[in-house]
């Protein structure tokens, strides 16, 4: 084929297809700034945790749902691997992105600690529709964490994306019998920390009471502090009176729904039928 029988480009297909990119940037740049005024908004922002497409567009679909949080714990063990950044990060990524994908709310993930490269994970997960994220510190030296924080948002910056990242501190789950003294110290210096180098929001894992959630939203700020909904915590009208901005539940979500599969594959296996209140929700 010479240079005269091949096709010249058509200029409009070329329009059309930076078009149709540039307001697909828009949609993510919106869900993330949906994102970001939910975590400030008077009302407490409560995220039900998925692990895959089908569990997604459940909860989508529920009255009251205005964005989604990933589980890293729930899909890891969806592939069969244990938690703790052992599942391939391009596994974990694509499952987040198949999750973004098929719903059109926010979604936040859930990326461990990284994965060896805070920074290019965040924008892997940026490209296939995730518009924050929870980077967990595992305790490391303080520096360094807040080196991985800033890593995250420098990411969002570059993707143009106003990323909403929801700084974890280990403090309390990793904190072993320290001083509760200690541990809330430890926790209010690293959430300050975290913020200041450009976190919207802090997560603080743990089977906290309401004096110590009280005490880190009075260190950390109000509407600046994320906690795990464990069974025994406070309820949500609680949480949002002490001034907490959000609430999600990890692993439990899918705990429930295994231990709903556990109990009726009991019943099946002893001879009952599938019980009436089972539903088409999937």
């Amino acid at each position: 084929m010479t240079a005269a029988d091949t096709p010249a480009a058509d200029p409009l297909a070329g329009k059309a297809a930076e078009t149709l990119a540039g307001q697909a940037g828009e949609t993510l740049a919106g869900k993330a700034a949906e994102l970001r005024r939910l975590h400030s908004d008077p009302e407490l922002l409560v995220l039900v945790n998925v692990w895959d497409v089908a569990s997604a567009r459940v909860v989508a679909g529920l009255p009251g749902c205005r964005a989604l949080a990933t589980a890293s714990h729930s899909i890891a063990a969806s592939f069969g691997y244990p938690d703790g950044e052992v599942i391939p990060a391009e596994l974990m990524i694509e499952a987040v992105g198949r999750i973004a994908a098929a719903v059109p709310l926010p979604v936040t993930a859930d990326l461990e600690a990284g994965y060896g490269d805070v920074g290019e994970t965040v924008r892997k997960a940026i490209g296939v529709g995730v518009v924050g994220a929870n980077i967990e510190d595992e305790l490391r030296p303080l520096a360094e964490a807040v080196a991985g924080v800033r890593a995250a948002v420098r990411a969002g910056e570059a993707e143009g994306v106003p990323f909403v990242l929801n700084a974890r501190t280990d403090a309390y789950l990793l904190g072993g019998d320290r001083d509760p003294a200690d541990l809330l110290a430890d926790a209010i210096e690293r959430g300050r920390a975290f913020l200041d180098a450009g976190a919207d929001c802090v997560f603080v894992p743990g089977r906290l009471d309401a004096d110590t959630v009280r005490q880190l939203v009075a260190g950390i700020g109000e509407r600046k502090v994320s906690v795990l909904g464990l069974p025994g915590t406070a309820p949500p009208s609680e949480l949002a009176e002490l001034g907490v901005a959000r609430v999600s539940f990890g692993p439990w979500s899918q705990r429930v729904a295994m231990t709903s599969l556990a109990d009726v594959g009991t019943e099946l296996l002893a001879g009952a039928g599938i019980p009436a209140w089972a539903r088409n929700v999937s």
